[in-house]
């Protein structure tokens, strides 16, 4: 009975965050008390058991970046990149669209890409108003990149944190692993979007000289700040690859870097820097944690863990082929997160009775930053994007975006399924 009733207790949760029509991080905190009354009238949850679902390790990590990109916003370096790439691009919509979407990818390699999306996009729609063109083509490029360049680090996506953090995964793992799928998926998602935008694209004489207005100097507000924070920033990615040497955990590296940075700016507005920080994004991962633990207090997890480990005698390369395929199309359909939050729990399972479960966690790291392209809602930089659209004269509409992502998402999972096959040794 208590496992029946905490899996209706999540299938619902997961259903309104699939319908959009209550804030996800409403109904997060909605199933997590759900979860924890019901565990302690049934007797098989409770809230010591609650907390401990909760993966400090990866709020952490989150936290400290965030603190790092909200110190960093302020400044106009985001700002500063943008207009540069504007000014390179020479007025050429196409040029520009593969200038903005390789910043956008490295960022979201280091930053996590509903961060990059946040800061990326709205100076985007700035430039694409200089130039009298429509944002569109450009914002949804930058969301698919973003996706697919965060799943080649540790801390790029949402579902890595998670991952690298329960596994657990280096910073240098994801490097060796994910890094070489994602080069070739990068690769050929670019050469698809400018295929699939290619008429939106048509550069004009007046745009040149419309570009040439935008002066980077004057975007950069606060130079010495921005430097101050860059170097803490690329001394916490250092320190990233090196981690494992220390013993220091990546949330560690994160908060101490926040830590050093907040000591050495000092922001004179606590309050208004704290704004910047995505509050809602923390709480909704640590409701979808208390919702998880309590799905494997009530024996869910194991069950499922056991249902799985029937069909482990398949060829482990076609099983983690499957994988991909089947964690891509339910990230198009319910955000990667909870996806990847309800899988981990089960490969555990699955390596705790004897399975080498390494190449799957792998091909669930593909499956849900692919997958997650696929629809309006299947990551939440989507759902950013798609937001800020919504203050254009074009805004993202679901159809608009099918259009273009389910493509990108089956190139993408595509083309990683046969990486993968081809680079398995290196998996195991």
């Amino acid at each position: 009975m208590s496992g029946i009733i905490s899996t209706a207790i999540f299938a619902v949760s997961l259903f309104f965050i699939f319908t959009e029509k209550v804030h996800r991080t409403i109904i997060g905190i909605a199933g997590a008390v759900i979860m924890v009354g019901v565990g302690l009238a049934l007797g098989f949850y409770s809230e010591e058991l609650a907390v401990e679902a909760i993966d400090f390790e990866t709020l952490g990590l989150l936290f400290g970046m965030m603190v790092l990109v909200a110190l960093l916003q302020p400044t106009g370096f985001f700002e500063y990149v943008a207009i540069q790439a504007g000014r390179l691009s020479k007025g050429r919509p196409m040029l520009l669209l593969v200038l903005l979407g390789t910043i956008t990818t490295v960022l979201s390699m280091f930053l996590d890409n509903v961060t990059t999306v946040v800061l990326i996009a709205p100076i985007t729609i700035l430039i694409c108003e200089l130039l009298g063109i429509a944002p569109v083509p450009f914002l949804i490029s930058e969301a698919l990149l973003s996706n697919v360049g965060g799943v080649g680090t540790l801390v790029g996506d949402p579902p890595n944190v998670l991952i690298g953090s329960a596994v657990p995964f280096t910073f240098n793992d994801f490097l060796v692993h994910a890094m070489p799928v994602v080069i070739i998926t990068w690769l050929a998602t670019l050469v698809l979007v400018t295929r699939l935008f290619r008429n939106d694209l048509q550069a004009t004489p007046e745009m040149a000289h419309r570009v040439n207005q935008l002066d980077p100097t004057k975007a950069l507000d606060h130079p010495q700040t921005a430097r101050k924070i860059l170097i803490v920033l690329a001394v916490v990615i250092l320190l990233f690859f090196v981690h494992h040497i220390f013993h220091l955990s990546p949330s560690f590296i994160a908060l101490g870097g926040a830590a050093a940075a907040l000591l050495w700016v000092r922001p004179e507005d606590m309050t208004k820097l704290l704004e910047h920080i995505e509050w809602s994004v923390l709480i909704f991962f640590a409701s979808l944690f208390v919702m998880i633990g309590g799905l494997e207090a009530s024996g869910v997890l194991e069950k499922v863990a056991q249902a799985v480990v029937q069909v482990s005698d398949i060829n482990p390369v076609l099983l983690g082929v499957i994988m991909i395929w089947v964690v891509g199309g339910l990230s198009a359909v319910v955000d990667n997160i909870p996806i990847t939050i309800a899988l981990i729990p089960v490969l555990q399972g699955m390596g705790a009775s004897g399975i080498n479960v390494q190449p799957l966690w792998w091909a669930l790291v593909f499956g849900a930053g692919f997958g997650g392209n696929g629809t309006i809602i299947g990551a939440t930089a989507n759902v950013v994007v798609v937001s800020l659209s919504e203050k254009t004269h074009t805004p993202i509409t679901a159809a608009m975006w099918s259009r273009r992502g389910l493509p990108v998402m089956i190139t993408a999972c595509t083309v990683s399924s046969i990486a993968y096959a081809l680079l398995f040794p290196i998996f195991r």
